[in-house]
């Protein structure tokens, strides 16, 4: 049988291999993004009651009403406007089947959407297969900030989407209000949509605020934006997520929605609805995780690697140039398998394999497994 791969360049993606490799050197994991710690017991508790209450059959294509309400509310609660939870929320299979669906919906063959990389990987394979043709802007260490007179040069009559990503992945990165009102100049009076992935909205530092696009009534009316319950409640392994956009674009992500996952975990989005009316909940966030990239920064400041800025997300960057001159794919194989400590080479965001000699450390780990990660860092000594 003779197969076209519509995806010919894709293979296993980093974070698998990476994680694997960890897994079998019996190496402290800080490669893929997932917490070791348990989730809150009270969670727990509200799956149950709703497993035990029969709530486990099709919930409704768009999720449950009271879920959508609670989403809604913490929008109003967080950025102070109002979303209509019946036309505006959808919920979804984790954020990425968000981004994949609101891609489907809207890029047809030989439309262009531009992005920025370092990047998440599902953004490009998810252009591709829908015909569309990736458009990526570099960002480079060791602020990552967006070019705009370069983004300027690049949208033409063929620009369909503009793909962001704030607070950042993997840079830990988080744009700016200048940032937000360039793209807000740039789009206006065009039909460009822009989709923003803002899974890690409640993770920032430092008192850095973070600029979502719903905050701009211009913005808001063009943009789909992407969320995740994986990365504000530490389970990542539910894969629920929701798209926020107005009721003209939300219509069309739909109809792709129905057909690809159609409906979503019906007793898990009844406890995460109910867990949602507390909001100190997520609120609470940032100084969670500030404290734990606080610990991890103070724990390998004695080392020889060079901690990048980190303004938000649970992920923080190190440059290894005073250790290595490898690559850093070879380096991050080096760390897992003879340092014991599993970590993510930067070079792979990049379509292009753009080596910095940079590597990501994920720090939404127990303390003590931070503290003993940073010991084997500490005693890398440059080869």
């Amino acid at each position: 049988m003779k197969i076209i791969s519509k995806l010919p360049s894709v293979g296993t993606t980093i974070f698998t291999t990476m994680s694997a490799l960890a897994k079998q050197h019996n190496a402290i994991n800080l490669s893929q993004g997932f917490p070791d710690y348990d989730i809150d017991p009270i969670l727990k508790d509200l799956v149950n009651h709703y497993v035990q209450k029969g709530m486990n059959q099709y919930a409704p294509m768009t999720g449950i009403p009271i879920l959508r309400q609670r989403i809604s509310e913490k929008i109003k609660t967080t950025y102070d406007i109002y979303t209509h939870p019946d036309e505006e929320i959808t919920i979804t299979n984790g954020a990425t089947e968000a981004l994949y669906s609101a891609i489907s919906a809207f890029i047809h063959p030989g439309d262009e959407v531009i992005l920025f990389e370092p990047a998440y990987d599902s953004y490009i394979p998810a252009i591709e297969v829908n015909g569309g043709c990736p458009v990526p802007i570099p960002l480079f260490a060791p602020d990552y900030t967006i070019p705009w007179s370069e983004v300027a040069r690049k949208i033409n009559g063929r620009t369909r989407m503009i793909i962001i990503n704030t607070p950042h992945n993997p840079t830990g990165s988080i744009w700016s209000q200048s940032d937000i009102e360039s793209l807000e100049t740039l789009t206006q009076n065009t039909d460009i949509i822009i989709l923003s992935d803002e899974v890690y909205q409640h993770l920032t530092y430092d008192d850095t605020v973070h600029h979502s696009v719903l905050k701009r009534p211009s913005l808001r009316k063009r943009s789909i934006v992407a969320m995740s319950f994986g990365k504000t409640f530490h389970v990542t392994g539910w894969r629920i997520g929701y798209c926020v956009a107005p009721p003209q674009l939300t219509l069309e992500i739909r109809k792709v929605h129905q057909f690809n996952t159609f409906t979503i975990n019906t007793p898990l989005q009844y406890a995460l609805a109910d867990y949602l009316a507390e909001s100190s909940r997520y609120l609470s966030l940032s100084s969670f995780f500030q404290a734990k990239r606080d610990l991890f920064i103070n724990a390998v400041r004695a080392s020889q690697f060079e901690l990048l800025p980190c303004q938000g997300t649970y992920f923080i960057l190190a440059s290894f140039k005073n250790i290595s001159t490898i690559s850093d794919t070879d380096f991050a194989r080096w760390m897992t398998t003879q340092q014991g400590v599993a970590v993510i080479p930067i070079s792979v965001f990049y379509s292009d394999g753009t080596d910095e000699n940079i590597i990501r450390f994920c720090f939404a780990k127990k303390n003590e497994t931070l503290l003993r990660a940073a010991e084997l860092i500490r005693n890398i000594e440059s080869q």
